[in-house]
């Protein structure tokens, strides 16, 4: 784990480099038509959205000490700079790339991959924001207010960007009525 402002957008430079690469790569080298580019790039970013709950629910939320230290660690100061070594995200991607591109398309995979690389972007960003910002928007405060929820209720609200896998997997915090 790294706890340096620079670590943090150094990653965010690195990964976004990455997303760029591999979406213009992938446009360049997909066979198929528009649809089917438009489709992995959907398809990436809705694979995300479950990494991203999968991640923060079976992972950053049990024992395991590689995931839940750094978590606790963010739990405990939320406006910190806890993330990974600004490296290594970038290096899980390109290697499941590599592995995608072995059973898929290569133009599939890399637009696939770069959706992916792009979810995770915009995931850091909006944890960033969300924690950093005070919206005054409704809408944006009720989409920050969700993950606020999670920080005093840490078995619900896993889901950042979206709440779909909350809802769909029943972890989606519903306050109940007080008793009189």
């Amino acid at each position: 784990m790294s706890s340096t402002r620079t670590n943090y957008w150094a990653e965010v430079v690195v990964d976004s480099a990455l997303a760029v690469l591999l979406i213009h790569e992938g446009w360049r080298r997909h066979t198929g038509g528009a649809l089917t580019a438009t489709l992995a790039i959907l398809l990436g970013l809705f694979a995300f959205s479950f990494v991203e709950y999968f991640f923060h629910r079976w992972m950053f939320h049990t024992r395991v000490p590689l995931f839940a230290e750094g978590h606790r660690l963010h739990h405990e100061r939320p406006l910190g700079y806890d993330s990974l070594p600004f490296f290594l995200p970038g290096a899980v991607l390109l290697t499941l790339t590599g592995l995608g591109v072995l059973i898929l398309p290569v133009g599939f995979a890399l637009l696939l991959m770069g959706a992916v690389t792009l979810g995770y972007i915009v995931y850091g960003l909006s944890h960033f924001t969300i924690h950093h910002v005070r919206f005054k928007q409704p809408l944006l405060r009720r989409w920050a207010a969700g993950h606020h929820v999670h920080h005093y209720h840490p078995d619900s609200n896993f889901g950042l960007t979206t709440p779909l896998w909350d809802v769909l997997l029943g972890t989606r915090y519903v306050r109940r009525p007080r008793k009189r």
